[in-house]
């Protein structure tokens, strides 16, 4: 299956990290943001992160470690 990535997105890899990670909320709970005849967490996950509905930011470096220092 070949899919259309987003020109928000600079690479396919971050395009599959966006999305895992929409695929992960929604088997956690979270509602989806598309109603779409398929069930899946990871189809429906692909679908939004398409059509622009997952919001993402790209942390810089110093942002990261911070993070991992924090408790």
């Amino acid at each position: 299956m070949t899919q259309k990535i987003s020109e928000a997105f600079d690479s396919k890899f971050r395009f599959i990290l966006v999305a895992a990670e929409r695929a992960k909320q929604i088997q956690n709970g979270a509602p989806p943001l598309l109603t779409l005849k398929s069930r899946k967490p990871a189809y429906i996950a692909i679908h939004e992160t398409q059509a622009n509905l997952v919001k993402w930011t790209m942390l810089e470096e110093a942002e990261e470690v911070q993070e991992e220092e924090e408790p």
